[in-house]
């Protein structure tokens, strides 16, 4: 069947129409009009069945997403989220302290997962700055240059003197930059687009900050554990490695730096 069959016998309902909605390493993704006056949006890609997994974890702690409402081989159709940007960040802070509500877990997933040609490695693991060096920052030592490889071993060995050992496993978003976090109305309408893991609640406000420009109030709300700023240069890291490898050397003065910035 084609796409638009499966989503009409899926759904019970007719496609009468599709607008392609820009962005995602995972696939096309598209809003879908019904013949019931619903939309819905439709996402295709190897992982969406992964994706689907993470939304409805985010959806159990109360952090706003979109509900999940099928997903089968390589199709995701969820719930249409309306945004209009005007951001509202006590709801942030409020929806983010909801995902990031610690539990009973070990470090990492249940699977693998990856930013297009980026592997993103999940093994459980109960040593924080173990699972840091060897699923986030040791991985990248084989496609950079010698130079920064030796920095990155040299950081791998030195996090267990820079992380905490044992942190609140919280559940993170992953890809936690603004454009996955919709606004409507001056508040937080959904967060979108996740790459779950349990780790360091800190990871999502390093990328945040790094890309997403939020106030001073969100981290004041947020209760970050103190020494949090001179852990963001290790956090905030990782997305800089991949990004240096998705859309390339433009990114290395940032690796260079936040490297720096580590001691390294």
């Amino acid at each position: 069947m084609t796409r638009d069959e499966t989503i009409a016998e899926a759904l019970g309902c007719e496609v009468v129409g599709t607008q392609q909605l820009p962005g995602g390493d995972l696939g096309g993704a598209a809003a879908i009009e019904l013949a019931d006056g619903r939309t819905i949006v439709a996402k295709t890609g190897p992982l969406v069945q992964r994706e689907g997994d993470m939304l409805r974890a985010i959806a159990r702690t109360g952090a706003p997403c979109p509900a999940v409402l099928f997903v089968a081989d390589n199709l995701l159709i969820m719930d249409h989220i309306k945004a209009d940007g005007r951001p509202g960040w006590p709801s942030l802070a409020e929806g983010l302290a909801n995902l990031h509500a610690p539990g009973d877990v070990l470090y990492g997933w249940d699977a693998d997962y990856a930013f297009g040609k980026v592997a993103i490695g999940n093994r459980r693991s109960d040593n924080w700055p173990q699972f840091w060096a060897e699923q986030r920052i040791l991985p990248f030592c084989a496609h950079v240059d010698a130079g920064l490889a030796t920095r990155l071993e040299l950081l791998g060995q030195r996090l267990p003197e820079m992380l905490p050992e044992r942190p609140p496993a919280a559940l993170l978003h992953g890809d936690l930059w603004s454009g996955n976090v919709l606004f409507h109305g001056g508040s937080l309408a959904a967060l979108i687009d996740p790459a779950c893991y349990h780790g360091d609640r800190e990871v999502d406000f390093a990328m945040l900050a790094w890309l997403g420009n939020p106030p001073a109030s969100l981290f004041e709300a947020s209760d970050l554990a103190p020494g949090w700023r001179e852990r963001y240069p290790v956090y905030v890291l990782w997305p800089m490695l991949v990004h240096l490898r998705l859309f390339g050397g433009g990114y290395r003065n940032a690796v260079d730096n936040a490297l720096g910035r580590c001691g390294c």
